[in-house]
């Protein structure tokens, strides 16, 4: 982690540059080991098929087969199904890998564009001040961190999913000798695990960074995450949207995305609300997300500074502000909160 106390403009851009080589090294590096993974991927099915046929002919035959042989078929056909089921788990974690460290390099260079920006606004200026050095430095770190845990988390998850289907897939083939009907049962069971298994990783990946953000834009992006908010939370949640749909920067239309999850984790893990609602409006100069809940409330002076701040609308104040923008609180203790988001639209896409 870069050293904050001493920060320039240029040390961030190194470091900015410095990473998205890095994503392009690793990117590389993914993309030759997709190809590779693919192809055993294909290798394996081929050899599973086969061993499906023989395992069919030698049913239709079972009488006329020495015991050895159909033994030394069976474990054959349970490494090899094995094998590909494995194979294609390490298949599906590096293309997810390579789709996140390509929405990495994409963020990365929208941060880029914002760093040119900020140096042509400040033209002839050779240095920048402390506040501003702290906040840039804590969007890099704030992406760093993001992809510290989406790299524990893929590891984790899916590496022990991938442990359970594999012991369950073992135990079915060892039942099928013995209990058809019980091989079935433990392979519904298997089924439904990978389905919630499927789905986590899913919403997991949504919730940090949704496709459809880039695909869409941030109105569409909104409405799901409130939705799936609602429905994952129990939280009685509406959304307003206002004004013209339309396309942002990259940067900005995150920005705005991050805040709303943030707000809206506040609202339920802090203030315990019970009751939430969230306004999006977007005109032709500025674009604005409330959000607005029945909860505890808070000391909005306290949340923004001294001892008690809190840090996450600390730090996207500070990152608003760097764009243009701005975050506005009203809250008291005991009578809930209104925490505004607003961005200046910027360039459109």
């Amino acid at each position: 982690m870069m050293n904050t106390t001493s920060l320039t403009i240029e040390d961030i851009q190194q470091d900015v540059d410095s990473e998205l080589e890095n994503i392009q090294r690793e990117l590389k590096e993914i993309s030759l080991l997709v190809s590779q993974s693919r192809a055993e991927v294909d290798k394996l099915a081929q050899r599973n098929a086969q061993l499906a046929g023989q395992l069919r002919a030698l049913n239709a035959n079972l009488e006329n087969v020495p015991r050895a042989d159909i033994k030394a078929l069976y474990d054959n056909a349970q490494d090899a199904q094995q094998r590909l089921f494995a194979m294609r788990g390490q298949l599906e974690k590096l293309q997810s890998d390579q789709s996140n460290l390509e929405r990495l390099g994409r963020q990365l260079t929208s941060l880029r564009g914002a760093l040119d920006t900020w140096i042509t606004q400040r033209a002839g200026k050779n240095s920048m001040g402390m506040n501003g050095q702290l906040v840039l430095s804590r969007v890099i770190e704030a992406q760093e961190g993001e992809r510290l845990r989406l790299s524990r988390q893929l590891h984790d998850e899916p590496a022990q999913a991938l442990s359970n289907f594999v012991l369950q897939s073992e135990i079915a083939m060892r039942l099928f000798e013995k209990d058809p009907n019980l091989a079935r049962t433990e392979l519904a069971s298997m089924k439904t695990a990978a389905n919630a298994t499927l789905q986590k990783i899913r919403n997991f990946i949504f919730d940090l960074r949704p496709m459809m953000l880039d695909d869409l834009g941030l109105a569409p992006t909104i409405k799901r995450y409130v939705d799936a908010f609602k429905e994952k939370t129990g939280i009685t949640t509406t959304l307003q949207v206002m004004g013209t749909e339309r396309r942002l920067e990259s940067i900005r239309e995150v920005m705005l995305f991050r805040g709303l999850q943030e707000l809206l984790s506040n609202a339920r893990n802090h203030a315990q609300a019970t009751a939430i609602t969230v306004e999006f409006d977007i005109d032709d100069y500025r674009a604005r997300v409330q959000v607005e809940d029945n909860g505890l409330g808070f000391d909005p002076e306290a949340a923004l500074s001294g001892e008690s701040r809190s840090i996450g609308l600390a730090a996207l104040k500070e990152r608003l502000e760097v764009l243009g923008g701005s975050l506005t609180i009203d809250s008291q203790t005991g009578q809930g909160a209104r925490v505004a988001m607003e961005l200046p639209v910027g360039d459109t896409r």
